[in-house]
């Protein structure tokens, strides 16, 4: 059954354009499913990272709903949403894409699906991008965390439809046994980070483009700010939600400086800044023709384009610290470390804050980093703190197979 399903359209547009009446609605939806779960996605749209999470899995789970298991909302049970996730480990492959595009597109003034979407996109990894490996469908595959929020988004909208007595029960919550549709892992999974020779690398390699061409003090600004701070890309980028101005560098009665940003779940946070991130702050705000330190209303961007007015975009922002790595790896190749440098090509931008909370957690107190780096709990935290695999292993080549007499 599988195999013949057809091919899906996009049910939900962007949050920008959602509220509007010309989005065309696929046939085969049930009006008033579409109506109820439009409210259920209204509902997110203060927070834009939620409302596209949310809109990804219950798009899915419509076309899924309608086209497959040929059903509506209203008589949906534990056991579609068992196959429905049973689907999304192996959807076929009329139903992936190999690249992301957009939903719709303009045809002479009018809204129309785009005939390239699939709600599944195979993507491969930035190492093997790097060696020119393409996405193909058949390579597709959903990790044990995407199958966890598939559920738990399932389950949100399920308990939204129930309170609007759309629906009698939350079929998700029947399901009993939802670990069963993941693999359990002994370990907890490494943390994406970068090595303390590899992190040292790459901030002496930025200090030094610096150094040669004045420009690049802003990417050493962005480098030390990644990782000193932890931020997110989306923390330093000009978003919807957030502009980042030199402002929000600030000093409290006590003499203390802290950086205030807004983050995921639309939460903003002050972050400790620490001496050496103050004296990059300096740095760059000298390079930029200005006073040491930001005064209460100093509205001047904090990251700012070369050419034109307002701060940078993410894929702006992307692109200078991949410059970065590029100069780095390079670097490590020229001093004969090949492992470390091909390690590297693997790296994103997150990875900086990853390294920047792991440095940090080994001396400073758990719940200060917690607090500085956003996590809703110390659990998250806990994440972090982890033992070198290299010394683990190291301990244990002296143990015996035999006892000591």
């Amino acid at each position: 059954m599988t195999n013949r399903a057809p091919s899906p359209e996009p049910i939900f547009d962007t949050l920008d354009a959602f509220e509007s009446d010309d989005t065309p609605l696929p046939a085969y939806i049930k009006k008033a499913d579409y109506v109820v779960t439009k409210d259920f996605l209204i509902a997110y749209k203060g927070s834009l990272d939620t409302f596209n999470s949310y809109r990804r899995e219950v798009d899915k789970f419509l076309q899924w709903l309608f086209l497959v298991a040929q059903k509506d909302l209203q008589s949906v049970d534990r056991a579609d949403i068992e196959n429905f996730v049973m689907f999304c480990k192996k959807p076929p492959d009329s139903w992936i894409a190999t690249k992301m595009v957009a939903r719709f597109l303009l045809q002479e003034g009018n809204k129309i699906v785009n005939p390239e979407w699939r709600p599944y996109v195979v993507k491969v990894s930035k190492e093997a991008r790097s060696k020119n490996k393409k996405p193909a469908a058949n390579r597709y595959h959903l990790s044990d965390n995407a199958i966890r929020a598939v559920l738990r988004v399932l389950s949100t909208y399920f308990s939204f439809l129930e309170m609007e007595n759309y629906v009698t029960k939350n079929p998700v919550k029947r399901i009993r046994q939802k670990n069963r549709f993941v693999i359990k892992q002994q370990s907890k999974s490494p943390v994406r980070r970068l090595s303390e020779l590899q992190w040292d690398y790459v901030i002496e390699t930025a200090e030094k483009m610096a150094l040669e061409t004045p420009k690049h003090e802003r990417t050493l600004f962005i480098m030390s700010a990644l990782y000193g701070m932890y931020l997110r890309i989306s923390e330093l980028a000009v978003t919807e939600r957030w502009i980042p101005l030199m402002k929000h560098f600030y000093e409290d009665s006590d003499g203390n400086w802290w950086f205030k940003t807004v983050g995921k779940g639309n939460k903003e946070r002050d972050i400790s800044v620490s001496r050496d991130m103050l004296r990059a702050l300096k740095r760059y705000r000298k390079w930029l023709g200005l006073s040491p330190l930001p005064a209460l209303n100093d509205n001047e961007p904090l990251l700012v384009k070369y050419n034109g007015a307002g701060g940078l975009s993410t894929r702006q922002i992307r692109d200078i610290v991949q410059s970065c790595f590029n100069e780095t790896m390079q670097q490590l190749k020229d001093d004969g470390m090949d492992d470390d440098a091909n390690g590297l090509q693997a790296v994103t931008v997150h990875w900086l804050r990853h390294t920047g909370i792991s440095d940090d957690i080994k001396r400073r107190p758990k719940e200060h980093v917690r607090d500085d780096a956003g996590h809703s709990s110390s659990a998250i935290t806990d994440g972090y703190i982890d033992i070198d695999k290299r010394d683990r292993n190291e301990s244990a080549k002296s143990k015996k197979l035999r006892p000591i007499n």
